[in-house]
């Protein structure tokens, strides 16, 4: 994808005395006495920061923090804690500015924070002129925040349009590197081709564009296939293995004729699991279906566990996790990967009984030599839990995006940066 990078105009010296507007996603966890409880937004913001305040700009950022009602401003919306853990990191005053929409005071070497976007009316809605206030405060935009990249609102969308220059920050552009090398970001035109399978929506990258290293295996689990099934039905047309997992791999389980005793599944998609199989199976590809797996009687962490072949489960039987024969086949699937897609765990990986399974995909994961890219909050704890953070090629932050990414889209912070870098 050709965008505009902000190490790009730093490199060629555009930077400097420049007005930097800097959307980053601060959206931080905090307690009822708003003490931040969690800083890995914000420090993963710091170095955008530090590279405009390196270049001589002039630096404005701002965030989103929780759902504030547009116009209303409550102190608990506020952005103060992130903006004093903010200098905090950077060794110097970060002043908070309110009511910033018709102008902001800021000089070259300085940074302010602006105060929660989402205070502002028209902000969900990408009010046009709300947009061109915000793009007339800057000579530069950057969109760094890619946890909002599938939204399209005044301060992520309207201002890139009406910047005069609308590039990516290192996170973004990060971010867009690891999903272009997963899954080739472009438009889908058809069964995939060795070094050509593009996914994502009409005109998010040139044609041609290199696609991902095969085998492409995608891990798609989850409570439901309904809530994932646009991501099955687009990953099914374009991956070499489609690995499912939790409720989902029920379901599919169900499609391929087997019982699964009182377990989480829905039986009104069997029709559309049944689809998705065949879809994989007319490229030669394939949906394992488990061989065996873990049952309980109940959803407890305490509950016994019990490893049963995948036709021996009972009528009052819970699955909860894949067995260990499915788990060891799917991680040398793995580990013989070109590229894999990570979003979900395959089981109950919070109870120590049923998380076996996951624990065996995710070090088989970390062992493989295939570029990885994870995504989801499930996922994001299991690969804390089992500590190969470093393992992983890249762990994606952004919960929705990554998502709207993997179901086919073409997310807006994408598309207006893609187009104006075109234009430029």
């Amino acid at each position: 994808m050709k965008i505009l990078r902000f190490a790009d105009l730093i490199a060629t010296g555009k930077v400097a005395g420049q007005r930097v507007f800097i959307r980053a996603d601060l959206n931080v966890p905090q307690d009822d006495a708003g003490n931040i409880t969690e800083d890995t937004r914000i420090r993963a913001s710091v170095p955008c920061v530090k590279m405009a305040l390196d270049a001589g700009a002039a630096v404005m950022v701002t965030s989103h923090l929780g759902r504030p009602t547009e116009g209303e401003f409550k102190p608990e919306d506020s952005l103060a804690p992130v903006a004093a853990r903010l200098a905090e990191l950077l060794g110097r005053e970060v002043k908070l500015v309110s009511n910033w929409v018709d102008g902001v005071d800021v000089a070259p070497g300085q940074v302010v924070m602006l105060e929660n976007c989402r205070l502002n009316k028209g902000e969900k809605k990408n009010k046009e002129e709300l947009a061109q206030k915000m793009a007339a405060l800057c000579d530069i935009f950057v969109h760094d925040a890619f946890g909002t990249a599938h939204r399209a609102e005044a301060s992520t969308y309207g201002i890139a349009q009406f910047a005069k220059v609308a590039c990516a920050g290192p996170l973004l552009a990060a971010e867009i590197d690891a999903i272009s090398k997963a899954l080739a970001i472009g438009s889908f035109a058809g069964p995939p081709q060795e070094g050509s399978a593009p996914l994502g929506g009409a005109g998010a990258a040139s044609v041609g564009a290199p696609g991902p290293k095969r085998p492409l295996v995608a891990i798609v689990a989850g409570s439901k296939v309904s809530t994932k099934l646009t991501i099955l039905k687009a990953l099914s047309a374009n991956v070499d293995g489609l690995i499912v997992g939790g409720g989902i791999a029920n379901t599919f389980m169900l499609a391929a004729g087997l019982k699964i005793g009182k377990s989480l599944a829905e039986a009104d998609l069997v029709g559309e699991a049944k689809a998705v199989i065949e879809a994989m199976a007319a490229r030669g590809a394939a949906v394992p279906i488990p061989v065996d797996v873990v049952c309980a009687k109940a959803f407890a962490a305490d509950a016994p566990a019990t490893v049963k072949a995948a036709t021996d489960v009972a009528d009052d039987d819970l699955i909860l996790d894949i067995g260990p024969k499915t788990a060891a086949i799917l991680a040398e699937q793995l580990k013989a990967a070109g590229t894999i897609v990570w979003n979900g765990p395959v089981g109950v990986f919070e109870f120590d009984a049923f998380a076996q399974g996951t624990e065996t995909l995710a070090r088989a994961i970390a062992k493989s030599e295939a570029f990885s890219i994870a995504g989801g909050g499930d996922t994001l704890a299991a690969i804390a839990k089992y500590g190969i953070e470093g393992d992983v090629g890249y762990i994606s932050t952004g919960g929705g995006a990554f998502l709207e990414v993997l179901e086919g889209k073409t997310l807006p912070a994408f598309e207006i940066l893609a187009r104006r870098a075109a234009t430029a």
